[in-house]
């Protein structure tokens, strides 16, 4: 049994954050019911496909049992009633209004049922002056600032590799249903939660933010320690076009690395302000890594004590994981990073057909 066993979670989110949150309950046992329209959640199309299924909606909505309701007619209506009647927990995603408009707002519905751990994701919150506006992640993170740190050499900002406006929503949404079930355990009262996919994202910035979370200027990549400004935090091109990153700045990696390639004498370059300042440092690596291929590099750094690895796609990385495992179709999944010690080996759940 899961840590979530006997959760009963009704489900009318699409596409990413909502599904991430409720495929963490599923994993852990919780019976998760995704309610989709007629059509069914649009990732459903999103290819490629695997035993019948895209990667994307399997790896988001294993587990899960589905229905099909069409939310306007009275039927639809009545069904969702029913099914929210047992619910703990119930996770939409849909733009602010549209929940109160088919009668299933939170008001409405733990006027019902005041147990309800009532989440609602949206891209801007539910109030505000943007909670109307559209928007998918890239959008949010344009919104956040934090889409103008993931530039280019040029400055030129580049479109993000991960989702993470919508994984922090879902994260952030998870942790707050399971602090309201604790809380319900000890009053009884469910909750509302207004899951903002900027203010889950946000967060995140602490690290980078400087001056700016003081009203200062926003932070420069290229002067910024974290962003590509420091030497032993950067990305550097090898000999055969591939690539290689140092990530550690402690002074113990840059020592042993300078040491290593007869230049201690720029050890106190490593140390000064991320920047201009680091550029001679920068130069050096960056010429020195060009002279061997990543394979090159890679051995030789093999059990030096250097913050060091090589830039692997995407494939090469699932693959050296550990966690990609097959459920009996064959097709393939993302197992979850949470491990509990007492826990016995997981196995992912079926993926719902449209309508159940």
């Amino acid at each position: 049994m899961g840590k979530l066993s006997g959760i009963r979670v009704v489900d009318l989110s699409q596409f990413l954050p909502g599904p991430m949150l409720t495929v963490m309950m599923a994993d852990q046992g919780a019976s998760v019911i995704k309610v989709e329209p007629p059509a069914g959640d649009p990732a459903r199309a999103m290819g490629p496909f695997e035993a019948g299924h895209g990667t994307w909606f399997r790896n988001l909505n294993r587990g899960k049992q589905a229905v099909s309701l069409d939310l306007k007619s009275p039927a639809g209506k009545a069904a969702l009633w029913a099914l929210i009647a047992d619910a703990d927990v119930l996770v939409e995603g849909f733009r602010p209004g549209v929940m109160a408009r088919l009668g299933f707002d939170y008001a409405s519905v733990a006027a019902r049922h005041p147990g309800i751990v009532y989440c609602a994701i949206s891209a801007f919150g539910q109030t505000g002056p943007m909670a109307d506006h559209p928007a998918h992640d890239m959008g949010v993170q344009a919104e956040s600032g934090l889409l103008a740190l993931n530039d280019g050499a040029d400055g030129t900002p580049v479109v993000p590799g991960v989702a993470s406006a919508d994984m922090a929503a879902g994260l952030t949404g998870l942790a707050a249903v399971l602090m309201a079930l604790i809380g319900r355990a000890r009053t009884g009262k469910g909750d509302f939660i207004d899951i903002s996919m900027l203010h889950s994202l946000l967060p995140w910035s602490a690290h980078v933010s400087e001056l700016a979370l003081a009203g200062g200027p926003a932070p420069r990549s290229a002067a910024q320690r974290s962003l590509g400004g420091a030497a032993f935090y950067n990305v550097y091109a090898c000999a055969d076009g591939r690539h290689v990153v140092l990530c550690g700045r402690e002074e113990k990696f840059a020592r042993n690395l300078l040491e290593a390639l007869g230049r201690a004498d720029l050890l106190p370059l490593a140390s000064a302000e991320a920047g201009p300042e680091q550029a001679p440092l920068r130069a050096f690596l960056a010429a020195t890594f060009a002279t061997r291929s990543q394979a090159e590099w890679e051995h030789w750094f093999h059990g030096r004590d250097i913050a060091f690895a090589p830039v692997r796609d995407l494939a090469d990385g699932l693959a050296r994981s550990g966690l990609v495992v097959t459920d009996a179709s064959g097709a393939h999944h993302v197992a979850p990073a949470i491990r509990f010690a007492a826990e016995a080996h997981w196995a992912p759940g079926e993926t719902p057909p449209l309508g159940g």
